[in-house]
């Protein structure tokens, strides 16, 4: 793998880690703002969570297609790293899905 090449898969893994770490941030936040029964507040950030969470994913999407048409990638702690942020911030947006609903059942159930 030439210099380029690596340089290449650095900033597709960088890319990774960051969109995953935004997303999380954001469905945190989307939490948050839940739990404060602002609702539209937490879907906004919850919107911003999946939409980072698609960035993220589509670029582990192009090192699988790059792999799949035999040009494999240099497995490093890096892209380790960047798939374990990927795979928490999918987990953490799914689990936020489910307490902002939560909190909406309780503040209907509240009246």
């Amino acid at each position: 793998m030439g210099k380029n090449a690596e340089q290449d898969l650095t900033e597709v893994v960088m890319n990774i880690i960051i969109n995953a770490g935004n997303a999380k941030s954001y469905a945190m936040d989307a939490i948050r703002a839940a739990k404060k029964f602002d609702f539209e507040k937490a879907e906004e950030k919850y919107k911003s969570a999946k939409d980072s969470e698609l960035s993220a994913h589509n670029a582990q999407t192009s090192l699988l297609a790059e792999e799949s048409n035999g040009q494999g990638i240099k497995l490093n702690l890096l892209v380790v790293h960047a798939q374990d942020h990927l795979m928490n911030c999918i987990t953490f947006n799914d689990t936020a899905r489910e307490i902002i609903d939560l909190y909406k059942t309780i503040k209907e159930s509240r009246g």
